[in-house]
């Protein structure tokens, strides 16, 4: 009977113990599952480290070549920065040329007048001396023609640019009429001159400094019409606008003021037009007030 309890309980001690290898061998099992489902990750993760790797080393060069241009670019901005440095010498010396040759042209126009003057002159000195040799007697000259010759005034021996600084100094000396005849003379005489415009200017300063402002707007008028294109067309503009306000026609100062400022929108002139528009409109705004 004791054989038989023993004999039970060995075995069961063996099941016992069978039943701890089965479970100690299915952990094992699942230990090892475990391990390699983290090596296949690890695998996974080693492969996304070498792909970002280099994509990481793409992105590198590609921020090299940006850098590369940048500091081209900077360079290229830095010598662009010295270049408009020197651009407002070279615009002033190029200033000056243009002003060195418009005086040399000038000084040429004016010698050549002085000459074509000269040769006129010399005519009819030529074509006298031919008739005295053509009719050796002595021609009798009515005594109306010879008054007609001595209220004619002598020919001028002056050359253009003294006679026009002699009219200008009797600008600036106030001696107005005798500044009107030297700029008419000087534009009848050298019509050809590039200085013929701004004769005509002054002919019309001159009226408006006496304060004859019908005669100013006149000789202004002259000048826009035959000289679209001289440097003094804005301020006779101007000075037109300021005659006929003087003159009290205001309506027509105002659209005077405006077309300059439309035609001519960088001169010095277009700034005093603005002021004297809004003068005119300050008047306006009073003269409405009760």
């Amino acid at each position: 009977m004791a054989k038989k309890f023993l004999g039970i309980f060995i075995s069961l001690i063996l099941l016992v113990c069978s039943a701890g290898a089965d479970k100690s061998k299915k952990a094992y099992e699942l230990i090892y599952q475990d391990v390699q489902a983290l090596k296949q990750k690890i695998l996974q993760l080693e492969e996304r480290i070498k792909i970002n790797s280099e994509n990481i080393k793409d992105i590198k060069k590609q921020l090299e070549e940006v850098l590369s241009q940048l500091r081209f670019f900077q360079i290229e901005q830095a010598a662009f920065k010295e270049d408009l440095k020197t651009l407002p010498t070279q615009y002033q010396i190029l200033l000056e040329k243009l002003g060195e040759l418009s005086l040399q042209l000038i000084r040429i126009s004016e010698e050549l007048l002085v000459i074509k003057s000269a040769s006129l002159t010399t005519l009819p000195v030529q074509e006298e001396n031919i008739e005295k040799e053509q009719a050796p007697e002595e021609k009798k000259i009515p005594e109306q023609e010879q008054k007609e010759e001595a209220l004619q005034p002598p020919p001028i021996s002056l050359s253009p640019q003294e006679v026009y600084n002699m009219a200008l100094s009797d600008y600036r000396n106030g001696n107005f009429d005798l500044a009107i005849d030297g700029f008419k003379i000087y534009r009848e005489q050298f019509s050809e001159s590039p200085l013929v415009d701004n004769a005509q200017y002054w002919i019309g300063e001159c009226y408006f400094s006496h304060r004859k402002f019908e005669e100013a707007i006149e000789e202004f008028n002259n000048l826009i019409l035959d000289y679209p294109n001289g440097d003094k067309v804005p301020a006779a503009y101007l000075k037109k606008g300021i005659s006929l306000q003087e003159l009290g026609k205001k309506a027509e100062a105002l659209s005077v003021f405006k077309l300059l400022i439309s035609k001519y929108p960088l001169s010095e002139e277009t700034k005093l037009a603005q002021q004297k528009i809004k003068e005119l409109s300050t008047d306006n705004e009073r003269y409405k007030q009760p």
